[in-house]
C-alpha cells in the first residue's frame, strides 16, 4: 500500500507550482507584448485556442478521469499498471486520429495555412500529453515531482525566449517557447514512469469498461473547451488578431489569478476519490467546505483589487499599446470566484461523487450561452463583447452546479463570515485607492497599492477570527517556532 502524501505538503507544492505559473508569465509577458504587440500575441493566442480543439480530441478528457481512476487503484501496481496503459493506448490512438484532421485543416483552411509553422509547433502540446501521463502522477500525489520539473522547464524557457524573441516576426519563437514552458516537461514524465507502473505490457486489457465515463468526461472537455476558448477563436475569425491580442492581455492576467484561487482544489481530487472509495464520507465533505472558504477568501479580495487597478495591471504587464484591454479585464474579474466555485463543487466534488453528467450539463449550458452572447455582441463591442460572453457563461456554470448539490454545499456557503469580509473589502480599497492619485509607474502603483490592500484585508479577517485565516496563521507559527527550537 503506498503511503499518503500529506495534503498540508500537496498544497504547498502546488502552491510553489502555482506561483512559478505565476511569476513566469510576469516575467516573459511585459518583455513579449511589448515587442510582438497586440497583432503577434493575438496570433500566438488564436493557435493555441484552436489547438486546444484538436488537443481536446486527443485527450477525450482522461487528464480528468486518469486521475479518479488511477486514484482507485494506487495501492495496486499491476492494476494502476494495466490501468495506466489502456489509457495511454486510448489517448495514442486518439492523437494519431487527431493530428490527420489538424492536417487537412492546415491544407484547406486558407486562415490557417497562412500560418503553417506556428500551428504545427504548437500542436507539439498533443504529442507531449500523450507520453507525460500528468493524470497519473496526480493521482498517487507527486506534487513534489510535478512542481519542480516544471520549475525547472519553465527556467529554461525563460531563457530561451530572451535569446531568440527579439522583434515582431518573432512571434513562431515565442509558440514555441510557450509549449516548452507548458509540455516540454512531460519528457521527463515518460522517463521516470519506470518508478511507478511497469513498463511492459502486463495484458488482460479491459479498454471497454473506460469508455462509457471516458465518453462523458470528454462531453465535459468539450463544453469547457468551447466555451474557454471560443471567444478567441470567434474573435480571431471575426474580428482582428489585434483584437485578439487586446482580449488575451485581460485573459492572461485572469489565467495566472485563476491558478492562485483553484491552486487547493487541484490537490483535492485524488484524496476526494480516494475518500470517496473508501466511505470516507466525513472527511470527503470536510475538505471540500475548507476548499469553498479558501476560494472565497481568495477570489473576493483579487477580483475587486484587479478590477480597480486594471489600468496599472495592464500597462505593467503589456505596455500603453494594450489600454483596449482594460475594460475587458475589468468585466472579466469576477470569474475568479465563480471558476474557483465551480471547480471546487465540479472536479473536487461531483465528479468523485460519480456525478460527472451534472458538470456535463453544466458545461454545455455555460458553452450554449456563451456561444449566444459571443454571436450578438462580438461584432459590435469585440473583446468586451467576448469578455461579457465569458462571464456570463461562468455563472450559468455554477447556477446548475450549485442547484445540483444545493443539499450538500449550503452548510459550506453558510459558514463564510460575509461581514467580516466585506468589511475587510471595504477597508482594502480605502487603504489602497488613493495609490493612483500619485501618479507613479505602474509597477510601484501595483507594489504599494497590493500591499495596502491585501495587508488590510488579512489583517481585518485576523482581528475578526476568520477560522482559515486562523488555522493558517497559527500553523505558520507553528512551523516557525519548531525552526527556531532545533
Amino acid at each position: 500500500m503506498r503511503k499518503q502524501k500529506s495534503l498540508k505538503l500537496n498544497f504547498i507544492m502546488n502552491a510553489l507550482l502555482t506561483m512559478s505559473s505565476f511569476i513566469f508569465p510576469l516575467i516573459t509577458f511585459p518583455y513579449v507584448s511589448r515587442i510582438l504587440l497586440p497583432e503577434g500575441t493575438g496570433k500566438v493566442s488564436f493557435a493555441t485556442s484552436l489547438i486546444s480543439y484538436f488537443s481536446m480530441f486527443a485527450q477525450l478528457g482522461i487528464p480528468t478521469y486518469g486521475i479518479r481512476a488511477c486514484a482507485k487503484v494506487r495501492d495496486d501496481k499491476e492494476e494502476l499498471t494495466r490501468t495506466t496503459q489502456e489509457l495511454v493506448i486510448i489517448n495514442f490512438v486518439m492523437s494519431v486520429i487527431s493530428y490527420t484532421a489538424l492536417a487537412f485543416a492546415l491544407m484547406l483552411v486558407p486562415r490557417l495555412r497562412e500560418e503553417r509553422a506556428l500551428y504545427i509547433i504548437v500542436s507539439l502540446t498533443i504529442a507531449f500529453n500523450v507520453i507525460g501521463m500528468e493524470w497519473m502522477y496526480k493521482a498517487l500525489e507527486q506534487y513534489t515531482y510535478i512542481t519542480i520539473r516544471s520549475i525547472i522547464f519553465k527556467f529554461v524557457a525563460l531563457i530561451v525566449m530572451f535569446v531568440f524573441v527579439h522583434q515582431k516576426s518573432d512571434y513562431i519563437f515565442y509558440g514555441a517557447i510557450t509549449i516548452l514552458a507548458a509540455s516540454g516537461s512531460n519528457i521527463f514524465n515518460f522517463i521516470n514512469v519506470h518508478k511507478f507502473i511497469d513498463m511492459r505490457p502486463v495484458g488482460k486489457y479491459h479498454f471497454k469498461r473506460h469508455f462509457k465515463p471516458i465518453a462523458v468526461f470528454f462531453a465535459m472537455s468539450c463544453a469547457t473547451t468551447i466555451y474557454t476558448h471560443l471567444d478567441t477563436v470567434m474573435l480571431g475569425f471575426m474580428t482582428t488578431d489585434a483584437d485578439v491580442g487586446y482580449y488575451n492581455a485581460a485573459v492572461k492576467i485572469k489565467t495566472i489569478l485563476v491558478s492562485i484561487v483553484t491552486s487547493l482544489g487541484v490537490v483535492l481530487l485524488p484524496r476526494a476519490s480516494y475518500y470517496i472509495e473508501h466511505k470516507m464520507i466525513d472527511e470527503f465533505y470536510r475538505i471540500a467546505h475548507k476548499a469553498i472558504n479558501f476560494v472565497f477568501l481568495i477570489a473576493l479580495p483579487m477580483m475587486l483589487y484587479f478590477m480597480i487597478f486594471a489600468k496599472e495591471g495592464i500597462f505593467f504587464l503589456s505596455g500603453s499599446a494594450y489600454e483596449k484591454s482594460i475594460l475587458p479585464m475589468q468585466v472579466i474579474m469576477p470569474t475568479l470566484l465563480f471558476i474557483g466555485l465551480t471547480n471546487v463543487m465540479g472536479i473536487q466534488m461531483l465528479v468523485p461523487l460519480g456525478k460527472e453528467k451534472i458538470v456535463l450539463y453544466s458545461e454545455i449550458a455555460g458553452a450554449v450561452v456563451d456561444l449566444i452572447v459571443n454571436f450578438a455582441l462580438i461584432p459590435r463591442y469585440a473583446s468586451v463583447g467576448a469578455a461579457i460572453g465569458t462571464l456570463v457563461a461562468e455563472i450559468v456554470v455554477w447556477v446548475v452546479q450549485f442547484g445540483a448539490l444545493k443539499q450538500d454545499i449550503m452548510p459550506a456557503y453558510k459558514k463564510i463570515q460575509y461581514p467580516q469580509m466585506l468589511l475587510a473589502l471595504v477597508i482594502g480599497c480605502v487603504a489602497s485607492v488613493w495609490v493612483k492619485m500619485l501618479g507613479w509607474n505602474s509597477f510601484f502603483v501595483l507594489l504599494l497599492s497590493a500591499i495596502l490592500f491585501f495587508g488590510s484585508y488579512g489583517l481585518v479577517l485576523l482581528i475578526a477570527h476568520e477560522p482559515l485565516v486562523l488555522e493558517i496563521v497559527t500553523q505558520v507559527i507553528d512551523k516557525a517556532k519548531k525552526v527556531c527550537n532545533k
